[in-house]
């Protein structure tokens, strides 16, 4: 989609695929704290406590994600 079409969607469109976006990007955040953690508990980084962290952080993401933006579709 280029710059220009976004302006001729529907605002609650435009609406519908921010949301979108927002919620996948609150997911790769959360899957990528995931991946650390993991990578930590195998050894692969230095851990200092980051494991449960980033675990704290990821559920924190989904959590602040499903109360803020809901599923697409359902108003």
């Amino acid at each position: 989609m280029r710059p220009a079409d976004w302006t001729h969607l529907s605002d609650d469109l435009q609406l519908t695929l921010s949301r979108e976006a927002l919620r996948r990007a609150a997911e790769t955040l959360a899957d990528h704290a995931e991946i650390l953690a993991r990578e930590m508990e195998d050894g692969a980084l230095l851990d200092r406590g980051g494991p449960d962290a980033l675990r704290l952080f990821a559920a924190v993401v989904r959590a602040t994600n499903r109360d803020a933006f809901g599923a697409v579709g359902h108003a």
